[in-house]
């Protein structure tokens, strides 16, 4: 997948953890405890599975990762490619060329990226429907649909499943502005991890024959 593509899974990550303007007062209690997981977290991981979906609904191109997040910082590793975000700093390592690009994102960049930027995008941009209870991967989940307020949002729709006991995200489905979807599958999530802030930037001895572009 392109670089945007796998930037788009710290969207996904972070979608669930909206505010609307006109939201279910049930799915807003929800997803503030969702929210609170993240927030109150030392450190996160989880794997991730992303595909592509198909009119049918089936994949057309799937990825499998993990993420490592703590608050602003999170760190991505599949196969294609590793993504850093120290806070201010970012580091994509193309794997296929053996390549690391370092930029500085502008707040524009940041919001494209970081999940707790992400929060004052869609705090007023979308409104929650009332959940609703069903089984996804052999477990009990409360389904929050979202629609934008606007229409002028990047996205369609926005379906989030929620873990109806852990208060954890299983999956998120979004629906781009052109119909196309995409589908995040979320396993594994632990919240106990206590992360330095050294693990959100990239270590060039421990890679020392890559070429490093530096686009600052």
């Amino acid at each position: 997948m392109k670089k945007r593509n796998i930037l788009t899974i710290a969207v996904l990550l972070i979608t669930l953890m909206v505010h609307s303007q006109q939201p279910s007062a049930e799915a807003k209690v929800l997803l503030d405890k969702t929210y609170a997981s993240f927030e109150t977290s030392k450190g996160i991981r989880l794997t991730f599975r992303a595909a592509t979906l198909g009119s049918d609904g089936s994949e057309q191109a799937a990825m499998e990762g993990t993420a490592f997040i703590k608050g602003d910082k999170f760190r991505l590793e599949t196969n294609q490619m590793d993504v850093w975000f120290d806070g201010s700093t970012q580091w994509v390592l193309m794997k296929e060329v053996n390549e690391v690009n370092i930029s500085s994102p502008t707040q524009d960049e940041i919001t494209a990226v970081s999940p707790l930027a992400l929060l004052g995008i869609y705090r007023n941009g979308y409104i929650l429907t009332a959940p609703v209870s069903k089984t996804i991967h052999s477990r009990q989940v409360q389904l929050i649909r979202m629609v934008p307020a606007v229409g002028n949002m990047e996205y369609k729709e926005v379906e989030a499943a929620i873990d109806q006991k852990s208060h954890t995200l299983v999956q998120v489905t979004l629906t781009m502005q052109n119909g196309s979807k995409q589908r995040i599958d979320i396993s594994d999530y632990n919240a106990n991890h206590n992360f330095a802030d050294g693990d959100f930037r990239f270590d060039k001895n421990g890679h020392p024959n890559v070429e490093i572009i530096d686009l600052r």
